[in-house]
């Protein structure tokens, strides 16, 4: 099966300071986070929730070509991206 990514909903996680997103492996749903340090700026300071959804949109296709080096389905259906993985 090929990772694919119908979906382009995404959200920011507070908490946990990632932003989640879905792939779908066939059937299976594989649910993806970007840590936010990730997405910011390295100027920037106090980044809001919308500008780290903003990162996330402007950097999509690169993010997306991250997870699909990144996914193995014998290693399960979850994964955190981090900025080494989308250098």
């Amino acid at each position: 099966m090929t990772l694919i990514f119908p979906n382009r909903s995404r959200s920011f996680d507070e908490a946990r300071k990632v932003v989640r997103f879905l792939g779908y492996d066939g059937m299976f749903e594989v649910r993806f986070f970007v840590e936010a340090k990730a997405l910011a700026d390295s100027s920037a300071t106090g980044m809001s929730e919308a500008d780290y959804l903003r990162a996330f949109d402007a950097a999509r296709s690169s993010i997306q070509d991250a997870a699909m080096k990144a996914y193995r389905p014998s290693r399960g259906t979850t994964y955190t991206l981090t900025a080494a993985d989308l250098g």
